[in-house]
């Protein structure tokens, strides 16, 4: 694990709420020079601490998707490749090796019912995978994931 100082740290936290700020305003509110943060910015991607930047769907999007989790389990030589298959599904939003009955947990987002019906069959035809057990996300209580706005 590379090592992360304050600045490192506090720039980090910048980029997770809006990745796409400027180098000036990152620089103005780290209170260090617009190349100072691009050269960390170049670092932190290289030492792989930065792994990408993306899109968060937002709050209209999410209220009106369907959300579901997805146990996965597969038979062990087959995980690698079942993992790359999901990650070609852009409705799998998180993919997780966990320990208990199954060996993934994957958050899938879909637009409608009939997506995420054809998404779990696709899923659990996926050479390897040796079933699948899914729940459909009722409501959400407590979220401290999401930033305060």
């Amino acid at each position: 694990m590379p090592e992360l100082d304050a600045t490192d740290r506090h720039l980090l936290s910048l980029l997770q709420a809006n990745a796409r700020e400027s180098a000036a305003n990152l620089a103005r509110k780290l209170g260090i020079a617009r190349t100072t943060v691009v050269a960390r910015i170049a670092r932190l991607e290289r030492e792989g601490v930065i792994a990408g930047y993306g899109v968060r769907l937002g709050q209209q999007m999410e209220d009106n998707a369907i959300l579901a989790f997805c146990g996965i389990s597969v038979q062990p030589k087959a995980a690698p490749a079942v993992v790359r298959a999901l990650q070609r599904l852009p409705e799998v939003e998180e993919l997780n090796s966990v320990s208990g009955p199954v060996d993934y947990l994957a958050v899938i987002r879909c637009d409608t019912h009939a997506r995420l019906d054809k998404l779990l069959d696709e899923i659990g035809m996926l050479e390897g995978v040796n079933h699948t057990a899914t729940s459909i996300v009722l409501a959400r209580k407590i979220d401290r994931r999401r930033a305060a706005g």
